[in-house]
């Protein structure tokens, strides 16, 4: 039986907690903040937990 690979871009993109929850990066908090506000820039920068309907094919991508 060959190794389960994890995927490139999922690692990426999603992390795990303690807890087992999925935790991923808003859109928009990368780079062009010129043309955001302050306020709008500090609201992307928190990261939120990835949608229930998500979770199970994230975790799958993960190897977990």
């Amino acid at each position: 039986m060959p190794k389960m690979k994890s995927h490139s871009g999922a690692k990426k993109r999603f992390r795990v907690t303690g807890s087992g929850k999925i935790m991923r990066e808003r859109a928009r908090h990368v780079h062009k903040f010129q043309e955001r506000t302050s306020s709008q820039a500090r609201r992307l920068a928190n990261d939120v937990v990835v949608a229930p309907a998500d979770t199970k094919k994230i975790k799958k991508l993960l190897g977990k």
